[in-house]
């Protein structure tokens, strides 16, 4: 069943920190606070576009939820509870931070139908949490992650890519504690650098340096892996695309790309092609069918991929659009030798092939 999204966007109300990083109004694209009369029309506006059989979810983003005064919460969430009342909605998901959950928080969350809950960690290393002026420590994210799963509402874990002090290899381990968290889902975001905010000072100073695209591609790719394997959902990848989430408009500097996850599941299937190229030695075409929908992915992005194997290798690389399941590959070594192989084969390949 197709699910889809109703967002309603709450942009920092509530919230108790200015993080470095954060501009919510560039972020969301919104600049004022929303009614619950103005809920009520958004949902029902979107309602008539959505197919009968799809599996509908009121979203509430942009800020920390749980920190907006109570009254207005409740009023917020009475309106989406009628819609799950109604049989129209099947869910109600918010984004909060992890000092902003308590157990008498999550009982009147459920009082309202409320059932999922995404914390935005960001981190789970003590510094990068410091210089990122988070407001909240390690050990408050593991706390909230169990209440919110106690309760029965699903977990969900946001993080982020090069944040001040960051690395590749917190960024893997901050993955590793997320997987023992085992939330329903996550969300990872390269840290870009938004105006108006303590990031951009610190960039204008010379005491901060964003991740390139090319280096954050190659930490993602691996964070990926490591939930894929682990049968965690990730839920997106990258910022979506705005008026304002956009470089030289609300974005100042950073990884940026419209596709940034379409350009890392590129770089993923490179890397295992490459694998076969150098296990089978001597190669003079690969031949992948696959689904229409991941041929953008294999030829890569500007056809980076059929490049680096011609460049590299003297390769020529074929796709052929077959009607295949998206999870599904037939790759095709000079015409002989045929492999048929599964994505959730392809990623666990990867995951020694990362060493992780």
């Amino acid at each position: 069943m197709k699910k889809r999204i109703i967002p309603i966007f709450v942009p920092h109300r509530g919230c108790p920190h200015d993080c470095i990083f954060c501009n919510q109004k560039k972020i969301t694209g919104v600049s004022t606070d929303v009614t619950s009369e103005e809920a009520r029309n958004i949902i029902e506006e979107y309602l008539p576009t959505i197919p009968k059989d799809a599996n509908v979810e009121i979203a509430f983003f942009g800020g920390s939820f749980t920190a907006i005064d109570e009254k207005t919460q409740n009023e917020l969430l009475s309106v989406a509870k009628e819609y799950v009342d109604k049989g129209l909605v099947s869910d109600i998901r918010m984004s909060t931070r992890p000092d902003c959950i308590s157990i008498d928080i999550l009982n009147r969350l459920k009082e309202y139908k409320s059932s999922i809950i995404e914390l935005g960690v960001q981190s789970l290393d003590a510094k990068v949490l410091h210089d990122s002026a988070r407001g909240h420590d390690i050990e408050s994210v593991i706390n909230s992650a169990h209440l919110i799963k106690d309760s029965g509402i699903k977990l969900g874990l946001q993080m982020m890519v090069g944040l001040p002090s960051d690395t590749e290899e917190k960024c893997i381990e901050t993955a590793k504690k997320f997987i023992e968290l085992d939330p329903h889902c996550v969300r990872i975001y390269p840290t870009l650098v938004v105006k108006d905010t303590g990031l951009e000072t610190l960039l204008n100073r010379g005491e901060y340096t964003p991740f390139t695209l090319k280096e954050s591609i190659q930490i993602v790719k691996k964070l990926l892996v490591l939930f894929y394997v682990n049968n965690i959902n990730v839920i997106r990848v990258g910022l979506q695309a705005t008026e304002d989430i956009q470089l030289g408009k609300g974005i100042v500097d950073g990884p940026y790309h419209p596709a940034f996850r379409e350009l890392v599941e590129g770089e993923m299937i490179k890397d295992y092609l490459h694998y076969l190229v150098i296990q089978n030695k001597t190669v003079s075409q690969i031949e992948i069918k696959t689904n229409n929908k991941n041929i953008s992915k294999v030829v890569g992005n500007k056809r980076s991929n059929k490049v680096f194997f011609k460049d590299n290798f003297n390769i020529n690389m074929k796709t052929t659009p077959i009607n295949l399941s998206e999870d599904e590959f037939i790759i095709v070594l000079d015409n002989n030798k045929e492999i048929n192989i599964k994505s959730e084969d392809m990623y666990k390949e990867l995951f020694n092939i990362y060493s992780l």
